[in-house]
């Protein structure tokens, strides 16, 4: 299947033709940067005759898979993102993802779909470092959105996923002028089905909640977790492992994975919720997990990254928690596993904690 390419498409101030874009893309392939190596190799596959791709996802949650995408399905998803922003014909975006992953080249995939101008700078810590043009739509991980916090108006709207916002970050950017959405999604639904708002824009309502984009069903299977059906973007219904509480038939509000979760004693505890409560009292990153334990079959505990917090037991008892959710014992380690968008890797992490 090859994808005709909208006739407004520019990409960085220049309109081509599919053959001027292959040259382009060979031109990257060969001269440019690795970032822009990925560039110029997806935009090959994209312009082949294949049905379909191969998209590696990011590893946070196992190792690495590659997975196969149908090039329709991506069309019709950078439609349903165009329909609920508001995107048209003529629009400038920014690229600062990598296109080694989905989110990355679905921005590319937009801009060639609805006639996007999509201006790319290299997928660093602080892509707008030397960046004075205004776009109307950008993604980022939470870790770039940071950065960018005191020039965020240089855009309407900002998307960002691929990690967690730290309640810091949120309290940064709650009277920002942009309008600020964290995603829900995979690469197996395409990057994101659903989105909250972050910014003043909804200032009042109740930002916990995802809301699914068009054209999508959700429902849960015996485990709570989340069943997405999207016939417009995957054949078949995509199971999740992430354990929700459905509020209505388009919203939804996320609790935590399913493999993550702690029996201590009999009792199940999901980490990130746990997570949530004390997330306003520790400044440093951290995360809850468990270790075996001879009484209870795992012990929760408490894996902070940095420097050790003095009475920081002391402080999380605070929390608005059980005795039951609160850590048995708190680790520290000098710096965590991460994956390329920030996100947390718990496994590698927890096995820095020396014994």
């Amino acid at each position: 299947m090859q994808v005709k390419i909208h006739k407004q498409f520019k990409l960085n101030d220049h309109s081509l033709t599919e053959e001027e874009l292959k040259e382009v893309a060979y031109s990257l392939i060969k001269e440019g940067a690795d970032f822009e190596k990925e560039i110029g190799d997806f935009l090959l596959d994209w312009l082949s005759p294949d049905s379909e791709l191969t998209i590696r996802t990011s590893g946070s949650t196992g190792t690495p898979l590659g997975i196969a995408l149908k090039k329709r399905h991506m069309v019709n998803s950078a439609r349903v993102t165009g329909e609920y922003f508001g995107l048209e014909a003529g629009d400038r975006v920014l690229l600062c993802l990598s296109t080694g992953y989905i989110a990355g080249k679905m921005m590319v995939v937009r801009a060639m779909v609805l006639g996007l101008e999509l201006d790319f700078v290299a997928p660093t810590s602080r892509p707008l470092d030397g960046v004075n043009k205004s776009y109307k739509f950008g993604a980022m991980v939470p870790l770039q959105l940071e950065s960018s916090i005191n020039k965020l108006n240089q855009f309407q709207t900002v998307i960002v996923g691929g990690a967690p916002v730290s309640y810091q970050l949120m309290k940064l950017i709650a009277d920002s002028n942009t309008k600020i959405f964290e995603t829900y999604g995979m690469t197996e639904t395409i990057t994101h089905v659903a989105v909250r708002p972050l910014s003043q824009y909804d200032a009042g309502s109740d930002h916990k909640a995802f809301e699914i984009l068009p054209d999508i069903a959700i429902s849960q299977d015996d485990r709570k977790c989340l069943v997405i059906n999207a016939p417009n973007i995957s054949d078949d219904p995509v199971i999740t492992n992430d354990i929700v509480e459905l509020i209505s038939e388009k919203e939804f509000l996320w609790q935590g994975r399913f493999d993550n979760v702690i029996n201590s004693g009999g009792i199940k505890l999901i980490p990130e919720q746990i997570e949530q409560e004390l997330t306003s009292l520790i400044p440093s990153r951290f995360f809850v997990s468990a270790l075996p334990d001879l009484k209870l079959g795992q012990k929760l505990i408490l894996v902070v990254e940095g420097e050790k917090i003095d009475g920081l037991q002391e402080i999380i008892s605070k929390a608005d928690l059980e005795k039951f959710e609160l850590p048995k014992e708190i680790f520290y380690v000098s710096a965590f596993k991460n994956t390329m968008n920030g996100k947390i890797i718990r496994e590698k992490s927890l096995s820095l904690i020396k014994s």
